[in-house]
């Protein structure tokens, strides 16, 4: 008796400690695999989506713009509404870690990888490991073809700004109507962007420095 009350206990503790999901009735999709629920950015535990501006390799050859389907596939699924944990934390980039249940009771972060929108992200999880082999035995989505992933896909734009950039730090800060946005090397306005130091425009070294000083990252949902 003592062992199930002591179990109870730690259940409860634990349950305690996790901040309860936000609801939305919208959220605001930034990308393949980040959302923003008033105010507060969530990246989606477990799971890498193309960047908006990268293409993969069609089936039979070609490329197609899976960044953009990654997107679009994300807004289908929380366009009724959405809730998301925090069970990972925060990132360096201030972006909460967390599962997100969409209005239909819907896993978005397996969905995502279901239907081959989405790489699992295996460095930092396995939760969604066979899901996407699953994806994968069925050639769907991003696995139709052989294609860069997109951790390898930000790095190799990464290192090819970085010849070119002050200092070696390539992301571009920018100040427009929308405000201090900051622009990474796998942006799809990074080559658009230019910086005015003048006009208090600067450059970055990472992410982190980025969102320390006050700016955010680009929203490409619609």
């Amino acid at each position: 008796m003592r062992s199930r009350n002591i179990a109870l206990c730690l259940s409860v503790v634990i349950s305690a400690s996790m901040s309860p999901p936000v609801f939305a009735a919208t959220a605001r999709v930034i990308d393949g695999d980040t959302l923003e629920i008033a105010g507060v950015t969530y990246r989606l535990h477990g799971i890498d989506a193309p960047e908006a501006g990268q293409t993969c390799e069609k089936k039979g050859g070609g490329k197609w713009a899976c960044g953009k389907a990654a997107i679009a596939a994300m807004e289908d699924l929380v366009a009724n509404g959405v809730s998301c944990d925090d069970r990972g934390g925060t990132d360096l980039y201030g972006r909460t870690i967390g599962l997100c249940v969409n209005g239909d009771g819907k896993d978005v972060n397996a969905r995502m990888i279901e239907t081959g929108n989405a790489w699992a992200f295996r460095k930092y999880s396995t939760d969604y490991a066979d899901k996407e082999d699953d994806a994968h035995k069925s050639g769907i989505g991003v696995w139709q073809a052989k294609t860069e992933a997109p951790w390898d896909y930000r790095a190799h734009k990464w290192d090819v700004a970085k010849q070119d950039a002050p200092s070696g730090c390539p992301i571009k800060g920018n100040i427009s109507k929308q405000g201090n946005i900051y622009h990474t090397p796998w942006s799809p306005w990074y080559a658009k962007t230019t910086v005015n130091v003048g006009h208090g425009e600067r450059w970055f070294c990472s992410e982190e420095e980025a969102v320390k000083a006050g700016w955010r990252a680009p929203t490409w949902g619609r």
